[in-house]
């Protein structure tokens, strides 16, 4: 009789202390809303080197692109401000679980990995990945096998889709690691590199930018089309529903159609 007594009240204890526990992540989870409106500062976390969606002007410090625009009308409907946090593409998930910021964008691809970890705002931008390549080779790299060959330098930025789909599929090709996104094309252009995965888009962007460059398998990427996506923090259900709802409100009223329009049409 006492030892079934004293397992009650273990068992007691035990679920206890498991209600606490529940309550108190729960509190902790519903701070980040808490935290945004009373502060007034969305934290917005992009390699802002991803032409046309985040890009960082190492002059001015400034970040422009569609994901730029779209991160502060969305903040601007909460009724705060932004602060851009630098991450980089092969630390952004690590920044992400270690809470450095509310959101993070910049031409980022809605993956099953990623919406394991995490959370994601509806898609937009349609996209694949294709091969961006100097307009002289554009004859000569006509399929992902013709650019599989030891004489190709592929030249790929670490931590993303890119760098995975690149491991997947370059076997015999020669791969260089290169930490900045943004200095790809050029390297590309000036021959320091034969090819360089991406997506639609910025491939786009370069190759109107850059005459001398070209976006090979645009009309048809090597990949099933993919989504870019908003990834936001989890932890707050609160903070999800409201994101949701500001999002949904800027497409019902058009804006993000007019920014959709400004830089990825």
């Amino acid at each position: 009789m006492i030892l079934r007594k004293n397992w009650s009240r273990a068992l007691y204890v035990i679920a206890a202390l498991a209600l606490v526990l529940a309550f108190s992540a729960q509190g902790v989870a519903a701070e980040r809303l808490d935290r945004i409106m009373e502060t007034k500062v969305l934290r917005v976390g992009t390699p802002g080197d991803y032409r046309p969606f985040s890009m960082l002007d190492k002059a001015s410090g400034k970040y422009d692109g569609h994901d730029v625009d779209v991160a502060e009308l969305l903040a601007s409907d909460l009724g705060v401000s932004v602060e851009f946090v630098p991450t980089t593409w092969s630390k952004m998930m690590e920044d992400y679980q270690a809470g450095k910021f509310d959101v993070a964008m910049g031409g980022i691809t809605r993956s099953l990995a990623r919406m394991l970890k995490g959370d994601f705002l509806p898609p937009y931008a349609p996209n694949g990945k294709v091969a961006l390549v100097r307009k002289a080779d554009r004859e000569k790299f006509t399929s992902l096998e013709a650019m599989d060959v030891p004489e190709t330098t592929v030249v790929v930025n670490p931590g993303g889709t890119n760098e995975k789909f690149v491991n997947a599929n370059f076997k015999k090709a020669k791969i260089v690691v290169h930490q900045s996104n943004a200095e790809i094309p050029a390297m590309i252009a000036e021959g320091k590199g034969d090819v360089m995965i991406t997506e639609v888009y910025e491939a786009v962007v370069y190759s109107r930018k850059d005459e001398r460059l070209y976006g090979a398998f645009a009309d048809k990427p090597l990949t099933k089309i993919s989504f870019m996506g908003f990834f936001i923090q989890k932890d707050d259900p609160d903070f999800v529903r409201v994101m949701n709802f500001v999002w949904n409100d800027a497409k019902l009223r058009g804006d993000l159609d007019r920014i959709f329009d400004k830089w990825l049409k």
